[in-house]
């Protein structure tokens, strides 16, 4: 079981806000309250789908999400980015993986606020086992979840850091503290299991 408590304190003392709550439901909440009247970019997330977060925060901003509405343009260039991580450490590391890198790219430059949502299933002891989660628990799944035809999305078990013309496997980033570009960023935990 994910120590919360430890990753929040490594996060913040590493220099993020962090919020924590619950369920999903109340992180759906928070950031309803703290995002208003702005221009809101999302990363592909399966976290943030099944949390139905755009279409509620579409009620009261300009949402951009290219699994919705707007390109991946319009939402690098939003006030407000929010997306998720395939794994974080308890130690405070963020790790991302990418296939379009649209995503990475956008967590570390170009917002003023930034806002990853983790569920408690993103969480490891440790940078390794991070590291180990993204690339063999949530990259597989999202090759799945893609339909590529790559070993990970045939077997499903790991990753055999293929050469596949449709790897999702392209750009790999290490959060280790909030990039000096971003005005704001935030780590929003979620006690439950969310996405990949």
């Amino acid at each position: 079981m994910a120590n919360m408590e430890r990753l929040a304190a490594n996060l913040e003392q590493r220099g993020y806000a962090v919020s924590r709550f619950a369920t999903a439901q109340e992180a759906a909440d928070y950031l309803d309250s703290q995002i208003d009247g702005c221009t809101v970019g999302f990363g592909g997330s399966v976290t943030l789908r099944d949390m139905a977060l755009q279409p509620r925060l579409a009620t009261h901003n300009e949402t951009f999400w290219h699994w919705d509405k707007g390109t991946l343009a319009q939402a690098a260039s939003a006030e407000v980015y929010l997306s998720s991580a395939n794994g974080v450490a308890e130690t405070g590391e963020i790790i991302n993986i990418d296939g379009t890198c649209n995503r990475v790219s956008s967590i570390l430059f170009g917002h003023k606020r930034v806002y990853l949502v983790v569920g408690a299933n993103k969480v490891a002891p440790d940078y390794e086992k991070a590291l180990w989660r993204a690339r063999n628990v949530a990259a597989p799944k999202n090759a799945q979840r893609l339909h590529k035809h790559t070993p990970c999305a045939a077997k499903g078990d790991r990753c055999y850091d293929c050469q596949s013309p449709e790897r999702i496997c392209r750009g790999l980033v290490v959060l280790w503290e909030v990039p000096e570009s971003v005005e704001h960023m935030e780590i929003v935990l979620v006690d439950q299991d969310l996405g990949y």
